[in-house]
């Protein structure tokens, strides 16, 4: 991928979505054309029963796409239950359209990620399996960070400023 790539994984109730939030408002107000690509476990619709793409997508299409003035929207229905991967999802990201890319979730895809990781959830640190962890944001002061840059989840300036570094080489100037 020729953009910048950065994710936060972690297990579900971490804070992920609510770090990413701020990191996008963040590095948005920089400047920087940001682009999301977030995995769930849910099943989801963005089109509802008596809408057109709802109607067309039922009636066998494989593939809509819906645009407007203020934006557009790609459906994919796949013909059997499969989970996307994070590459198939990037795909549809034009480099030229966007100066970085935050993932959230796709935890067991080998791409640089921070792991949000809350202690009182009472889950394992996935950084301690997965070596392409490159930091931990965390409301813990003792983990084992084994070494990675250990971030306070509470503190989004410090969280920003490890992001900017890291990213910094690969960022438009």
């Amino acid at each position: 991928m020729p953009v910048p790539i950065i994710g936060l994984a972690g297990f579900s109730g971490s804070g992920k979505t609510t770090l990413l939030r701020q990191l996008i408002t963040r590095f948005s107000a920089r400047g920087y054309r940001v682009a999301v690509i977030k995995h769930t476990h849910h099943e989801f619709d963005i089109d509802h029963p008596g809408k057109d793409s709802y109607e067309l997508r039922h009636a066998g299409a494989a593939r809509i796409v819906v645009g407007s003035a203020r934006r557009w929207a790609l459906i994919v229905e796949r013909s059997a239950p499969a989970e996307a991967t994070l590459v198939e999802m990037l795909t549809v990201i034009s480099p030229e359209t966007v100066d970085l890319v935050f993932v959230e979730g796709f935890r067991d895809e080998k791409f640089p990620k921070i792991e949000v990781h809350r202690p009182s959830l009472g889950r394992a640190v996935l950084a301690h399996q997965d070596d392409s962890i490159i930091a931990i944001a965390t409301d813990a002061t003792d983990l084992d960070s084994r070494g990675l840059p250990r971030l306070d989840l509470n503190d989004v300036d410090a969280v920003e400023t490890f992001v900017h570094a890291y990213l910094a080489p690969t960022l438009p100037s």
